[in-house]
C-alpha cells in the first residue's frame, strides 16, 4: 500500500447518476463529523505526527481539508455563474506552512468545515442535472472539470485524508 494514497486515486469514467450524485451529496453532509470524529483522541503532541516520511501532519492535515474545500465551493459557484471559468489554483503546500495552519487549533477548522459543508450541500440540493453539466477549467492541467465530476473527486478527497489520519491512528494503537 502506497501511503501517499492509502486509498488509491479517484478514478471516475463513464456518466454519473443522480443517485450517485446523492450518495456524494450525503458524503459531504457527513464529512464534517466524520473527521471530527477521526481526531477528537488526538492529543496536541499526537497532532503532530505525520501520516508518512515527508507527509503533512495531521493538524496540517484538517487545515488543508478546510481550505481544499472552501476552494471547491468557490469553483462550484463560478462555473454556476460563468461560462467555463478558468480557475485559480493555488499552492496547498505553500498553505499548510502558513502560520494559522501550523500553529491554529484545529477546532477553527473543525467548525469551518461543518459550516461549509452545511452551506455546499444546501447549493448542491438546488442544482438541477444541467448544473452539473456545467464546468470550470484548471489551467495548470488544461482540463476542463465538470461538476458532477469534481464532486465525486473532493467525496474521495476527503476519504483520502481521513485514511491518511487512520495511519496515523494505526500506527499510535501498534505503539501501544
Amino acid at each position: 500500500m502506497d501511503p501517499r494514497y492509502p486509498i488509491g486515486q479517484f478514478e471516475w469514467e463513464g456518466g454519473i447518476s443522480e443517485d450517485q450524485r446523492e450518495r456524494w451529496i450525503r458524503e459531504i453532509e457527513a464529512f464534517p463529523g466524520r473527521l471530527k470524529d477521526a481526531v477528537k483522541a488526538f492529543t496536541p503532541d499526537q497532532l503532530e505526527l505525520s501520516y508518512r516520511e515527508g507527509g503533512w501532519n495531521v493538524r496540517q492535515l484538517v487545515h488543508h481539508l478546510a481550505d481544499s474545500h472552501m476552494n471547491s465551493l468557490i469553483r462550484f459557484k463560478l462555473a454556476l455563474t460563468e461560462d467555463t471559468p478558468t480557475i485559480k489554483p493555488y499552492y496547498e503546500d505553500r498553505w499548510a506552512e502558513l502560520g494559522d495552519v501550523q500553529n491554529g487549533e484545529i477546532g477553527i477548522s473543525l467548525t469551518l468545515l461543518e459550516m461549509l459543508h452545511r452551506r455546499w450541500a444546501l447549493l448542491l440540493r438546488s442544482m438541477q442535472d444541467s448544473d452539473y453539466a456545467r464546468s470550470f477549467l484548471h489551467p495548470e492541467s488544461g482540463k476542463t472539470i465538470r461538476l458532477d465530476y469534481c464532486l465525486g473527486s473532493y467525496v474521495w478527497h476527503g476519504n483520502h485524508h481521513l485514511a491518511h489520519i487512520g495511519l496515523v491512528q494505526d500506527r499510535l494503537s501498534s505503539a501501544e
